[in-house]
């Protein structure tokens, strides 16, 4: 269905959002919607965002075709303009508008987020929906995340953890056309701070873990904002779960008081969801699930004890449901997560490594108790870098978390961005010293990697954190091509192989285990 101009400027003022526009004709039909100054043509409502917004953008937008737009400025051009007093509060209802076309019933829109965690929660509850989907000979879940997204039409990488209500609208119409119910969604800080997802009805929402990240000035200016940002996805859905063996679970279990209804889950007695027995079995996590008055074991592909949360929550969220626990086992038992704890071995078993998203505090400490478990007797050596211009704070996290569990670091690229890469490694490795940990910064990131695993001497586990299974750095002149974390590792492996192979019936053993 086609909406006219007046349409879209009624739901504003319906909002508070809006006053009378004499310019605008409201019976003018909006076909096409966006922000972005190359996508408009003729029938586009153009809104106008973002602190770097210039008139050139909507000049261009204009010349395209665009029959309207949606600015917090009157820009006095020949073309109707609908003037707002907060564009990204108005965008959401602009969004729901256009594409209305999804607001169903049968819509069962899931909401994760958290500090660490929410990738991880995702990918698990989508492979019990596919799971059950395939067992049913039904639709495939929907998938909104920091690395790829699928709505049943578009099926691509991600370049953000939750986009802007346009991108998102766009994907819940594509999932309803496509006959698609279930849909799981990352959900960022800076998206519900600045109200990306406003208005969209969650079933359910959980908020894993939270620990201290993304402050900065153009971030979070406080851990404050960071935590309220982060609960206030509880007002916005029906089921609210509750993580009670974070350490906000308090302030969690107070905003939750918003929504229809309450489940938790944990490790401790009282919950809903309960997990004990957790133990680490062929170097897979194994734990039994306490629900109910029944006692089910689940075993994860993934290693990290640290997994078992990551599962309850997925249990939980599909529980609701109705999905059933052999399901959910099938599913688990075989789930992975692309750059979050991908592990690999040299033939010899010497070289242990792991690619993982890892970049706070929290993360680092727990995946450095992962590869101290798992491999105490060799040697632990860790490659990570810290952004330039956002999340300053980790880098006196991650220099003393890195400091106090590695016998070596490598310091080394991670998107520096307009900052100079050496002096972001003088201040984590100032904080590194201060742990009498011995480090080296090596600029180049393949570089790095491949010092790390070929200049071993003694058994070493070897952790390459940070950019999980990103493609690109951030540099000055913006993004650049880069392998990926596994990509080199793997191609490092392959020489230590080669190097330190024995030869079998005239072959050279080379082969990169994966577990």
């Amino acid at each position: 269905m086609i909406h006219s101009l007046g349409d879209y400027l009624r739901i504003l003022q319906e909002q508070g959002l809006a006053a009378d526009a004499e310019t605008v004709d409201a019976d003018t039909p909006v076909t096409g919607l966006t922000y972005e100054s190359k996508k408009a043509e003729k029938g586009t409502l153009f809104v106008c965002k973002g602190a770097a917004f210039k008139k050139e953008y909507l000049e261009e937008a204009v010349s395209r075709g665009a029959a309207a737009y949606v600015s917090e400025k009157d820009y006095g051009l020949a073309v109707p303009a609908i003037i707002v007093s907060d564009v990204r509060a108005a965008m959401p209802h602009l969004a729901r508008l256009f594409y209305r076309t999804w607001e169903d019933d049968r819509m069962n829109i899931l909401g994760i987020t958290g500090t660490k965690g929410k990738t991880t929660v995702c990918y698990y509850t989508r492979r019990i929906f596919d799971e059950a989907a395939k067992r049913a000979g039904s639709s495939p879940a929907a998938f909104l995340t920091s690395v790829e997204t699928f709505d049943g039409v578009e099926n691509i990488n991600s370049g953000i953890t939750t986009p802007e209500a346009f991108e998102l609208y766009r994907h819940f119409a594509n999932a309803h056309r496509s006959g698609i119910s279930n849909i799981v969604c990352e959900v960022s800080s800076q998206a519900l701070k600045y109200g990306r997802v406003s208005g969209i009805p969650f079933a359910a929402a959980v908020v894993m873990n939270i620990s201290e990240d993304h402050i900065s000035d153009i971030e979070h200016p406080d851990f404050e904002d960071y935590l309220a940002s982060k609960l206030k996805i509880y007002s916005m859905c029906r089921t609210a779960l509750v993580n009670m063996d974070s350490d906000y679970a308090k302030d969690c279990l107070q905003a939750a008081s918003r929504a229809e209804r309450i489940l938790t889950f944990g490790t401790e007695e009282g919950v809903d969801f309960r997990a004990e027995d957790i133990r680490t079995e062929d170097g897979r996590t194994a734990f039994t699930l306490v629900h109910q008055g029944m006692r089910v074991p689940f075993t994860l592909k993934m290693s990290g004890v640290f997994n078992v949360e990551n599962a309850l929550a997925a249990i939980a969220l599909a529980s609701l449901s109705g999905i059933d626990y052999d399901t959910m086992k099938t599913a688990l038992a075989e789930a992975t997560v692309p750059g979050r704890v991908e592990e690999y071995s040299t033939e010899d078993g010497r070289i242990k490594a792991v690619v993982d998203y890892a970049h706070n505090g929290y993360s680092f400490a727990k995946m450095f108790e992962m590869a101290r478990t798992l491999w105490p007797k060799h040697r632990l050596v860790t490659v990570f870098g810290c952004p330039g211009s956002k999340a300053v704070n980790r880098r006196k996290d991650l220099g003393e978390t890195a400091g106090k569990y590695c016998d070596f670091i490598y310091l080394t690229a991670d998107d520096p961005a307009k900052e100079e890469l050496a002096d972001i490694c003088a201040e984590v490795g100032g904080h590194i010293e201060k742990e009498n940990c011995p480090y080296t910064v090596v600029e180049d990131r393949t570089e790095a990697i491949r010092r790390a695993v070929l200049e071993a001497e003694v058994p070493t586990a070897v952790l390459i954190l940070g950019k999980g299974c990103e493609t690109t750095q951030i540099e000055k002149n913006g993004k650049v091509p880069y392998a990926s974390d596994a990509s080199v590792l793997r191609d490092c492996i392959s020489a230590y192989n080669k190097i330190n192979g024995r030869k079998e019936d005239g072959n050279e053993k080379n082969t990169v285990g994966s577990f």
